[in-house]
């Protein structure tokens, strides 16, 4: 069928990034400055409750970091989900620990509190959610079974920017947590991240190990890295900030047409006194093998609707991380993997999009794709 594409993700940058981008040019401070500063502020007001926020220049270097500033490393194990971006399970790897998959949630596709107990043994040192799609983890479970145990909580909140559990916003919970601002999140900073820090201790130490360990020229303090954002990624995010509340009121209202429209799929799951912000609309072809679903998939985009699978093959299974074995089997992980399909859901879509959407999933799960 020859028609215009649908795209499954769509960054959104106009002429006020754009204008950004061109005054931090002609300031001739391009490096970190003060729109770093700026962008820093304006996320901790807007998102973290307050929290320090340390920029920069990507979501995994913001995790690998945070790990560290909190001071793990080799013999420590953290328990993180397998159905997630490999980033999470890398960055913890990347520091000389072990990651530790735990299984997920069937209905928000998050950690699951009874499956990260399990998982826990004498060198656990911490758990580390991933609010995935756009829903957040179950705080209250995960952050009661951390206090119990005596373990860190570390947030992967790269795809949950404005999302909240009970009234708290991501990103406010544990010792640290993590944004991406790549070009398909729910805001952009052209590519970087931001991590929100519990004590003025952890920013310290992310604001050092980002600067090749140092806060004044030469005066290194430890091994650090360059991880630094620049002011010309930072003037494009403080721009994309002031925009994300009117773009997440989109997605909402895209995500309850799909709900209300949608046939013959199982729709997104919104738990109770959680905020989803739709980074993803994951419906589920409940009892689908991978090959179903990516014939589902094909079909959808022979109809010009864009799809994505996020993620088919679970972490635990990737050449680079089978050496870390999950601590149990992960039943809900695999199905998920086989059944799951992201639909369109950014605010650029029309009315005429959204229509084209629900009629071609509609005509698609109606014939068994």
């Amino acid at each position: 069928m020859n028609q215009a594409m649908i795209p499954a993700a769509k960054p959104i940058v106009g002429a006020e990034e754009r204008a950004a981008v061109d005054a931090v040019l002609a300031s001739g401070m391009i490096a970190q400055g003060p729109q770093v500063a700026a962008f820093e502020e304006e996320f901790a007001t807007a998102l973290t409750a307050g929290r320090t926020c340390v920029a920069v220049n990507s979501g995994t270097s913001g995790l690998h970091l945070g790990l560290l500033a909190a001071g793990i490393g080799p013999g420590d194990e953290v328990i993180v989900p397998s159905f997630t971006f490999a980033a999470t399970a890398n960055s913890v790897a990347l520091t000389g620990a072990t990651p530790v998959f735990a299984d997920i949630e069937p209905d928000t596709f998050c950690l699951a509190p009874a499956s990260v107990e399990a998982a826990i043994t004498a060198n656990t040192r911490a758990i580390m959610p991933v609010h995935l799609y756009g829903h957040p983890a179950d705080m209250d479970a995960l952050t009661a079974l951390a206090a119990e145990r005596g373990l860190q909580i570390f947030e992967d909140a790269a795809q949950a920017h404005g999302a909240t559990w009970q009234a708290t916003p991501v990103g406010a919970f544990g010792t640290f947590a993590m944004f991406s601002l790549y070009p398909t999140k729910n805001m952009t900073s052209g590519e970087g991240g931001m991590v929100a820090a519990e004590s003025d201790e952890i920013a310290r130490r992310l604001r050092l190990l980002r600067n090749q360990g140092m806060e004044r020229q030469y005066a290194n303090e430890i091994v650090g890295f360059n991880a630094r954002m620049t002011d010309i990624h930072a003037a494009i995010g403080r721009v994309q900030l002031g925009k994300l509340p009117g773009w997440t009121r989109t997605r909402q209202a895209n995500a309850a047409f799909l709900d209300t429209h949608l046939e013959g799929v199982a729709t997104p799951t919104v738990r109770e006194g959680a905020t989803h912000v739709y980074h993803q609309y994951t419906i589920r072809l409940t009892g689908a093998s991978h090959a179903e679903r990516d014939a589902f998939a094909e079909a959808l985009r022979a109809r010009g609707v864009g799809c994505g699978v996020y993620y088919p093959i679970p972490n635990h299974r990737l050449e680079s991380l089978t050496r870390y074995a999950p601590a149990g089997e992960l039943p809900v992980t695999e199905q998920a993997a086989a059944e799951v399909l992201s639909l369109p859901v950014h605010p650029s879509l029309s009315e005429a999009d959204l229509e084209t959407i629900t009629t071609a999933v509609n005509t698609v799960a109606k014939a068994g794709a």
